[in-house]
């Protein structure tokens, strides 16, 4: 085949990677897509972490005795709350409406936040950390700020709003008497919040119960045990490996209706692939009789064709793995550097996984098997006299 019809099998194999190519491009994106998705939801530890909140009951708080009660679980690796009180923040002589809360040193690892600019809190500098704070990036946007790491080093303060003791339903203003400088700004968008540790606010105002807190377990299997023991104290929890484990469902859905686009393209090729050896063989009738009269068998000339058939098939997947990556990472490429001109973040839409590709390869050569098979038995069937003949 290669040497008598090399134009014919060069074109057929490319073909079939055209293709194949199909098919790895697009599942390529999805993957890409599931990858981006996916490293934004997962962050370091916050896989491991329990996000426990009230159930809503007016009687059921979370508390220190509650922490205490988590903490003494056997599964449980750390607990860390978080407080939240409504406070004026005064920045550069503007001041706006936001929540002040207290949390601990580990408690964004623990919660899933990043600290894209600047720096967060640590257990190692926690008493260094006590006149800082931590804005979020919602707050640029509240005074204006167009580039967030403008506000690094920057100072402001805070006037709380705490219930008062004696009347639960009044509400009395706590000012606190000193500056916190801006160390860091994190990735949350959406609330108006400014973080400092949980220790430094209750210096100034008393803390009764928490709005939330993140429990980490010590290991993936110890998520379902905890959570469950948890909830039958009452509480509500949530873990990140549920969105997780989500957002894989919907992934694979979107990669089946991806790969199906492309394999209308497959189909198309393994197609002409099929007419090829069709073609093939009545061109190669004479050579098959020659071939059954000098003493070879019928399941030899079956298993000469099916071998063409799936080595041009494994041919084809190659081809079509080099151009559906190379297409892949060239748009990839293409996109970063505009992001990069453009000031944005870059990212890789397209991700081609090893095992994928080496999927992608066996399946061609399947491909091509499959279409060799009623060419073969046909080829197979010739009666030697009449190939000869003809």
């Amino acid at each position: 085949m290669f040497k008598t019809n090399p134009s014919r099998t060069w074109l057929t194999i490319l073909g079939m990677g055209v293709g194949t190519g199909a098919v790895v491009l697009m599942v390529g994106l999805g993957f890409g897509l599931q990858k981006i998705i996916l490293e934004e939801i997962v962050f370091g530890e916050s896989m491991l972490s329990i996000r426990v909140t009230s159930s809503g009951d007016g009687a059921l708080k979370l508390d220190r005795n509650t922490v205490e009660e988590f903490l003494a679980m056997e599964e449980v690796l750390d607990v860390a709350p978080l407080a939240s009180f409504p406070a004026l923040i005064t920045y550069e002589g503007l001041t706006g409406n936001i929540f002040l809360e207290g949390i601990g040193p580990r408690y964004l690892s623990y919660a899933g936040f990043r600290i894209p600019r600047g720096q967060g809190f640590s257990i190692e500098t926690e008493q260094e950390d006590r006149n800082k704070v931590i804005w979020s990036e919602s707050m640029s946007q509240l005074f204006g700020v167009e580039d967030p790491e403008d506000v690094l080093g920057k100072e402001v303060t805070f006037r709380i709003t705490v219930p008062s003791r004696e009347r639960p339903d009044e509400v009395h203003e706590v000012r606190i008497d000193q500056t916190y400088m801006i160390m860091g700004v994190n990735d949350d968008s959406v609330s108006m919040s400014a973080l400092m540790l949980l220790s430094e606010l209750e210096r100034h105002v008393r803390v009764d119960s928490y709005e939330r807190v993140q429990v980490r377990v010590v290991n993936d299997e110890a998520l379902e045990s905890v959570s469950n023991a948890i909830i039958e104290m009452g509480y509500d929890v949530y873990t990140l490996s549920e969105t997780v484990e989500q957002a894989r469902m919907i992934f694979q859905v979107v990669q089946i209706v991806l790969a199906a686009f492309g394999g209308v393209a497959l189909t198309v090729s393994a197609i002409g692939m099929f007419n090829t050896m069709t073609v093939t063989l009545l061109e190669r009738t004479s050579e098959i009789g020659i071939m059954r009269t000098i003493g070879a068998s019928p399941s030899d000339i079956k298993v000469l064709f099916l071998s063409e058939a799936v080595i041009v098939g494994f041919l084809g997947g190659i081809s079509g793995i080099l151009m559906g990556t190379g297409i892949g990472f060239g748009l990839n490429t293409l996109l970063n550097f505009i992001a990069s001109r453009f000031g944005g973040t870059a990212v890789s839409i397209f991700a081609f996984p090893i095992l994928f590709l080496l999927f992608i390869m066996a399946f061609s050569a399947v491909v091509g098997f499959m279409t060799g098979v009623f060419p073969a038995r046909r080829a197979s069937k010739l009666d030697p006299l009449e190939a000869i003949r003809d």
